[in-house]
């Protein structure tokens, strides 16, 4: 069993950047790729980037294209941590952002073993 807390949401003016974390207790992360997903009011659920297990050791994917050369996934294994670093944030990042863990990079939400409860991100002026 995994538990995820995802961390680091908030109101930030656009342009602002955001690191969001997301940290896992209970079962390492090592077996694990960790995807960022958000949703959007109205809107359905978003895949964004995937890292992949320590285990498996092949690095990370970018899903959105609205989000690419804007985000960067990464991971800290001493700390059982991934986070989200999000540059130049626009109003339409607006969203509830997830993590979630999987045997293997990919952005299907029905693949997902285990989710995090999400944190707000408020992009406004």
């Amino acid at each position: 069993q995994v538990q995820l807390v995802e961390s680091g949401g908030g109101l930030v003016q656009p342009v602002s950047s955001l690191r969001l974390s997301c940290a896992a207790s209970g079962r390492t992360l090592d077996f694990y790729a960790i995807i960022w997903f958000r949703q959007a009011s109205g809107k359905e659920r978003e895949g964004l980037s995937c890292i992949s297990s320590r285990d498996l050791n092949e690095g990370s994917i970018d899903y959105s294209d609205s989000m690419k050369g804007r985000s960067t996934i990464s991971r800290d294994n001493a700390k059982n941590t991934v986070y989200l670093q999000m540059n130049s944030l626009k109003a339409e990042d607006t969203a509830v952002y997830y993590c979630a863990a999987a045997p293997g990079c990919t952005n299907a939400a029905g693949a997902m073993l285990y989710w995090g409860q999400g944190t707000q991100v408020t992009v406004s002026s």
